[in-house]
C-alpha cells in the first residue's frame, strides 16, 4: 500500500502527462494523414505517384531511425533515469521539422529539404513519444495504469479531431472557391492559390504541440538521477545486450513484442488503406472519406477512453483480445461490403442506389475507431506489465522497433494478394480483386491473437493488493 501512495503524482502532474497524448495527436492527424501528406502528394510533388513514393520515403526513413537507435537510447536513459530531457531533446527536432513544412511551395523545384524536415519531424515526434510513455508507470499504482492510458489516449483523439476542424474549416481552402470546408475565407489572409491553409498545417501543429506539451514539462514529476552520464553509453548499451540475449527466454515479454508487432502492423495498414478502399470499391468522395475519418476520431476517443476503464478492471490483456476480435470482425464487414452487397448478400440490383452499404461502412469504421483507439492505450499497460519500472524506457524502445521495423508487412501483403488476385487466372473484376486483396490484414490481426496466452498480465495481482 505505501508504494502505491508513493508512486502517485499529483493531479496536476497527472493531467499535464496526459496532455501530452492530447499536444502530439495532430502530427499525426494534420501531417501524416488528413492535410499535409495528401498536399504534398498532389501539389509539392511533380504527379501524385511520385508524391507518395518520396512521402514514402522520408518518413520510412524517419520511422528506420527510431526502429534502429530507441532501443540503445532507451536503455541508456534507463541507466542515468530522467526522462525530460530526452523528451525536450526531440520535441525541438520535431516542432522544427514540422514549423518549416511552411516551406513547401506547390511545385517547388528542389524538394529534398522538405523531404528532410518531413523525416526530421517523424524523428523528433516519435522519439518524444517512447521517453514520454514511459514516465506512465510511475505516476499512478499499477491498478490504475489502464484507465490513465485509456484517458490519455482518448484525449489525444479529442486534440486531433479538434486541430483537423480548426484546419479544415478555418485554414485550409480549395483553390476553385478560395472557401474552406465550413464554407469561410482562410483566416489570418491564408492564400488558396498558394495552399497556404495546407502549409500552416506544419506550424500550427508545432505551436499546438509546445503550448499543450508545457504543462508535461512543468508539473509532471519525473524519476531522480540514478547515475551519473559518464559511462551511461557503455551500461546502456551492456543492459541492452542483456536483454536481448534473455529476451528468447522471457516468454510472455518475448511473445508481447511479436503478437502486438502483428496486431499493430494490421491496424497501421487498416487505416492506410481504409480510404483507398473505400474510394475503389465504394466510389466515395473524398468528402465521404473525411467523415469516415472523422468519425474514426470520434469513436477512438470514446473507445480509449471506455477501454481504458475495462482495462482497469479485468486487465490489459483482455482488451487488447477483444479489441483484435472485433477489429477482424469489422475486416470482414468491410470486405463483405460494395455498393450492391452486406455480408455478401445483394441488397441492391448493379446501378441501383441503396445506403444500406454505406451505413454498414461508416458502422464498421467506428468500431475500427473505437478499437482501434482502446488495443493501442491497452497495449501500453501491457507492455509495461512484462518488465521491471527500472527497464520501461528500454521496452518502449524495443516496442518502438517492433513496430517500425516492420510497418512493411502489412502493405506489401495487401499489395501482393490484390495482385495476386487481380491475375487473369482469376478472372476478377478490379473490385473483387481489391476487396480479396485486403484479407491479410484478417491473416495478422489472427496472428497476434494466437501469441496473446503466452502474455502476462499483472492486473489480478495489482488489483488484490490494492484492495488489501
Amino acid at each position: 500500500m505505501d508504494e502505491a501512495v508513493e508512486r502517485r503524482a499529483s493531479r496536476r502532474g497527472i493531467w499535464g502527462w496526459m496532455f501530452f497524448d492530447w499536444a502530439q495527436q495532430p502530427f499525426h492527424t494534420l501531417i501524416i494523414t488528413f492535410v499535409f501528406a495528401p498536399y504534398f502528394a498532389a501539389s509539392v510533388a511533380s504527379d501524385a505517384a511520385r508524391g507518395q513514393e518520396l512521402w514514402g520515403y522520408a518518413t520510412g526513413i524517419g520511422g528506420l531511425l527510431i526502429a534502429l537507435s530507441s532501443p540503445v537510447l532507451g536503455a541508456i536513459a534507463d541507466a542515468t533515469g530522467p526522462r525530460k530531457p530526452w523528451i525536450l531533446f526531440f520535441s525541438v527536432l520535431g516542432v522544427v521539422g514540422c514549423f518549416m513544412l511552411w516551406q513547401a511551395v506547390p511545385g517547388m523545384e528542389n524538394i529534398g529539404p522538405v523531404l528532410f524536415f518531413v523525416a526530421l519531424a517523424v524523428f523528433g515526434m516519435e522519439f518524444a513519444a517512447v521517453f514520454n510513455n514511459a514516465m506512465m508507470p510511475d505516476l499512478v499504482p499499477r491498478s490504475e495504469l489502464g484507465r490513465l492510458s485509456g484517458s490519455a489516449w482518448g484525449l489525444g483523439y479529442v486534440g486531433g479531431l479538434i486541430t483537423l476542424i480548426c484546419v479544415l474549416g478555418l485554414m485550409s481552402a480549395s483553390p476553385e472557391t478560395g472557401r474552406t470546408l465550413l464554407g469561410l475565407e482562410p483566416i489570418f489572409g491564408l492564400d488558396p492559390a498558394t495552399h497556404e491553409g495546407d502549409r500552416a498545417s506544419g506550424p500550427f501543429t508545432a505551436i499546438w504541440y509546445i503550448v499543450f506539451a508545457l504543462p508535461m514539462f512543468l508539473f509532471t514529476p519525473d524519476v531522480v538521477r540514478r547515475a551519473s552520464a559518464s559511462g551511461a553509453v557503455r551500461r546502456g548499451l551492456a543492459q541492452l545486450g542483456r536483454t536481448l540475449k534473455s529476451l528468447p527466454s522471457q516468454r510472455s515479454y518475448f511473445s508481447f513484442l511479436i503478437s502486438s508487432m502483428f496486431y499493430r502492423d494490421a491496424l497501421n495498414a487498416l487505416y492506410t488503406f481504409g480510404g483507398i478502399y473505400a474510394a475503389g470499391v465504394l466510389g466515395w468522395s473524398i468528402i465521404q472519406i473525411g467523415i469516415f475519418g472523422i468519425l474514426a476520431n470520434i469513436t477512438g476517443a470514446v473507445g480509449a477512453w471506455f477501454g481504458g476503464r475495462i482495462d482497469q478492471r479485468f486487465g490489459p490483456r483482455f482488451v487488447v483480445a477483444c479489441c483484435a476480435v472485433l477489429l477482424t470482425v469489422s475486416c470482414l464487414l468491410v470486405i463483405s461490403t460494395t455498393k450492391t452487397e452486406i455480408l455478401f448478400m445483394t441488397v441492391a440490383a448493379s446501378g441501383e442506389g441503396s445506403r444500406l452499404p454505406d451505413i454498414m461502412f461508416y458502422f464498421a469504421g467506428g468500431v475500427i475507431g473505437a478499437a482501434g483507439g482502446a488495443i493501442q492505450a491497452s497495449s501500453r499497460t501491457l507492455l509495461v506489465d512484462q518488465v521491471e519500472r527500472e527497464r520501461v524506457t528500454e521496452a518502449f524502445g524495443l516496442y518502438a522497433l517492433s513496430g517500425k521495423a516492420t510497418t512493411f508487412i502489412g502493405p506489401l501483403a495487401i499489395a501482393v494478394a490484390t495482385g495476386f488476385f487481380a491475375s487473369e487466372a482469376f478472372g476478377l473484376s478490379a473490385q473483387d480483386a481489391q476487396r480479396l486483396g485486403v484479407t491479410p490484414i484478417i491473416v495478422l490481426f489472427a496472428l497476434g491473437l494466437v501469441l496473446l496466452p503466452w502474455v502476462k498480465s499483472r492486473h489480478q495481482g495489482a488489483a488484490a493488493a490494492t484492495e488489501s
